[in-house]
Parts: C-alpha cells; structure tokens; sequence
C-alpha cells in the first residue's frame, strides 16, 4: 500500500469530497473514490469524512491507495504503434477502431489487451485491473497518441498534469459545413444527456469545458480543423462542434443529420468520425524532460481528405 499526501489550497464550500479528488486524480473512478472514503482509506487531517465533505483550503489529505490487484484481463499479442518507451511510461498511436479498456461485448481484443502483454507486468495498478496503465482515453473511432504508465508513481504524476492543464493536446478533425471564422474558441458546459446516458451534450450546469480551435482548409462543404483541448470532458470535440454547427464528419452519434446533407452535396461519408490526436506534449515525470510527439493522418483520414477535395467517394467502407 501507498500513501500519498497533499494541502488543498482553495476552499471549494460547493463542490463534493469525492467530485473534488476526482478532478485531481481523474484516472481514478468516482466510484473507487467514494469507496475508498467510505472505507476510511482517505483522511482530512487524520479524520474520516463522508464523500459530501466540502474541501476547505489548509485541509491535509491523506490517500492510501491500495496495492493493484492481479489483472483479470487476458494479455493478447496485438499490433501496438510505439512513438516511445521507457521503463516508466509509453507513447503510442493508437489505431481507429481500437476500444481501450474492456468492456460487454468486447473483452479481448482491446487496447489494455494489448498492453498486458507487451509490457508483460510492469503496469501502473491505479486504474484498475479493467485499466492499468491508462491515465486518459481516447473514444474507440478516434485515433492518434496516448500516454500510458508503468507505475503508480508516473501515473499519479501524469494524471496531475493532465488535471492541471500542462499537457498539450492537439487534434484534427473535419467538420461537416464551413466554418464562418479562422480561429475561434468555445467555452461551454458538458454534462450526460438526461435521457441518453451514452450521450454528452452542452447544458447549463455541466462541467466547465473548453475548445479552441483554428481553420486548417476549407474542403468545400467541410473544413479541417485543428483544435486544442484545455479541459479533458468525455466526447468533448465532438460535443462542441456540433454544439457549433458543425459535427464531425463520420459522426454517427453526434451529426447524423449533418453528415446525410453532407453525402446529399458531395457523395462523400465516412465509417467513423474523423478525428485524430496528432500533437501530444508533456513533461516526463521521472526525468523531467519535456516531451513531445506528432503522428501522422492514418490511411481513413487522408482518405476523406481527398474525396473532399474531389467530391468523390465513400470512406472506410
């Protein structure tokens, strides 16, 4: 067991004990959290309290996480594209199509699959036996570079790091229409659709959630697009543009309509949404080098750039 110690600095008389600690290590799920608290394993100044505490600021908290558990998740030997690897944590390009962690009715040819055989071990624990090692996701049609972790100590750090805004994370996406301006920004709250649990969507009282973004080309009926995550909500980019107007082309979920009027104008569609985590930047834990790494359009992407461009053609079908 290991324990780890921290002084909230800013009273927060609004938010839950469980939410807050969740915003500093999301990695970890808000159930294990909670349980963890219920359990006693998380102390304010020595002192058990319930998951709705209210974080006062000098509060010393105290976290025995507990050992990780022997994964139940069988190791597979599937392909991985590797950008970097050292004995505390990997960079990879994860393929479209690929689901992370395991789940119904897909429980062994995911990415944590993948990962348990390659590393063969040395995995950080802290996720879970479902997640070791993964310190932020991408959705299973989305592509491009990921930052897994070894061990606890790199994943805590990088999860801080990623809750505190330092890591770089750049996207290209192709929208369905033109976008009207060559830069923007969209600052709007993301919260779970109240009828669709599977859904997000931008409603008030959501959590705060920040896009920018800036006009790469103009494809005729679409635009390519660069943007920026400042905070990390799930399905974040999908959710803000099409809360602009423009839904990502090969959305099924998020621009359905849009992509019909789409095929109706250009005879274009795409099998998934083309997104692409392209630029990934962060300081390395352990060395404190500042890392960087760029991965290239997989072959579906480019492919929907020039059927675009030339108004012909389906892809990914």
């Amino acid at each position: 067991m290991r324990t780890e110690s921290f002084t909230v600095e800013i009273s927060q008389p609004r938010t839950r004990f469980d939410t807050f600690l969740h915003g500093r290590f999301p990695c970890v799920s808000r159930g294990t959290l909670q349980r963890l608290i219920r359990d006693g394993e998380v102390q304010v100044d020595g002192r058990s309290v319930k998951p709705t505490h209210a974080p006062l600021a000098g509060e010393v908290v105290t976290i025995c996480w507990p050992d990780p558990r022997p994964p139940t998740v069988e190791a597979r030997a599937l392909p991985l594209d590797i950008a970097f690897e050292d004995d505390s944590l990997l960079v990879l390009n994860k393929a479209p199509g690929m689901v992370v962690h395991p789940a119904a009715g897909n429980e062994d040819n995911t990415l944590v699959n993948a990962l348990l055989h390659h590393c063969r071990g040395s995995l950080s624990g802290i996720g879970g036996v479902e997640r070791p090692g993964i310190v932020h996701r991408l959705d299973q049609h989305t592509s491009g570079l990921m930052v897994v972790a070894k061990n606890d100590a790199t994943h805590m750090a990088l999860s801080r790091q990623f809750a505190e805004r330092q890591v770089t994370k750049l996207y290209d996406a192709i929208t369905c229409g033109v976008l009207p301006t060559v830069a923007g920004e969209i600052n709007a709250a993301i919260m779970r659709h109240p009828n669709h649990r599977k859904v997000m969507t931008v409603r008030d009282g959501g959590r705060t959630a920040r896009t920018s973004y800036r006009v790469l080309e103009r494809l005729g009926e679409a635009t390519l697009v660069e943007a920026r995550l400042h905070t990390g909500r799930t399905h974040q980019i999908r959710v803000h543009f099409k809360h602009l107007g423009f839904p990502l082309v090969g959305d099924a979920v998020y621009g359905k309509r849009s992509n019909a009027r789409l095929f109706d104008l250009t005879g274009v569609s795409a099998a998934r949404q083309m997104l692409h985590a392209r630029r990934l930047a962060f300081t390395h834990p352990a060395t404190g080098e500042e890392l960087e790494f760029e991965a290239p359009w997989p072959a579906d992407f480019r492919e929907a750039l020039r059927a675009l461009r030339t108004g012909r053609g389906s892809v990914g079908e």
